[in-house]
């Protein structure tokens, strides 16, 4: 994504402690939540930035590249390993590289200018034939909030990266944290290769009426003694709606339904779909003397 100040993202200085972009990064992420924000587009916007300022400050190596590299910090690998080659060949006397001379340098400077020239769009190394194009863009990786009905069905999303919006396809199915790769829609090469990607991480908001195993959705309903010992209907959540389940006399309490066909979806085959499975529990009648009185007599014609 274009470059952010990720300490004004989360509103520290560059001198906070870990502790502080922790409490930092979860007021914000509080604030700017899509699920408290879900007709503000801005916010879910920053809820991104917020997320990638804290995958890089909260991490101390990555941190320490930002520091240092600014907004080219995710090249300071390429950057850091040209230098170590290149000082490795002028301690060694080896003073010239593909027809370029050199003497010592460091991290700015001649070696900036160094590595812009060596690294061109038009430069080859004569004796590999290694071209700038083989270095490069950095990925870019984000998160994306979505409501457990939304992995039903294969669907599009518009998401920004760099000011542009782009239409990404979403897969039936998808799971808490798996992500998919965006080819091409990552950051620029800093000598004119190939542009990164984009790595997009699915954050799948927990639903309180289920949990969830494979493609299945655990629930519970409660019914009354009655019921459990007489049979009738219940009605119980699914992710399109309530439903009607059949109790049948002398249902036992824990004991488990099936409803087939009202799951999570397979990945990306949203026909193929898991059960949701429901756990029966019975809830006990206070009983007055005369009910307490009639439940004896039923005993003891057993």
């Amino acid at each position: 994504m274009a470059y952010i100040d990720y300490y004004k993202i989360l509103g520290v200085s560059k001198e906070a402690t870990a502790q502080e972009i922790k409490k930092a990064y979860r007021k914000m992420a509080k604030k700017y939540h899509p699920d408290l924000n879900k007709d503000d587009a801005r916010a879910k916007e920053h809820f991104q930035a917020i997320n990638e300022a804290n995958e890089v400050l909260s991490d101390p190596e990555k941190r320490k590249k930002y520091d240092e590299y600014g907004e080219n910090w995710r090249h300071a690998e390429e950057y850091e390993a040209q230098r170590r080659q290149y000082e490795s060949r002028t301690k060694s006397g080896e003073d010239t590289f593909g027809g370029y001379s050199f003497g010592g340098f460091g991290r700015g400077g001649a070696f900036s200018d160094f590595f812009e020239e060596l690294f061109g769009k038009n430069f080859s190394d004569k004796r590999t034939g290694r071209s700038g194009a083989n270095i490069r863009g950095g990925d870019y990786r984000s998160t994306l909030s979505l409501q457990l009905r939304d992995t039903l069905t294969t669907h599009k999303e518009i998401i920004e990266i760099d000011g542009k919006k782009i239409r990404i396809t979403i897969p039936a199915g998808i799971a808490d944290g798996q992500s998919i790769r965006l080819k091409g829609f990552g950051g620029e090469s800093p000598v004119g290769g190939a542009k990164g990607d984009l790595y997009i991480t699915f954050s799948i908001v927990p639903d309180p009426r289920f949990t969830r195993t494979g493609n299945d959705l655990h629930t519970t309903a409660t019914i009354d003694m009655y019921r459990a010992l007489l049979g009738g209907e219940t009605i119980i959540p699914t992710l399109e709606g309530e439903a009607k389940i059949a109790i049948k006399p002398g249902t036992q309490p824990d004991s488990k339904l099936r409803l087939r066909g009202k799951g999570l979806p397979q990945y990306k085959n949203e026909d193929l779909r898991g059960d949701i499975i429901v756990t029966i529990k019975v809830q006990l009648p206070t009983l007055n003397e005369q009910q307490i009185e009639l439940l004896q007599r039923i005993r003891n014609m057993g």
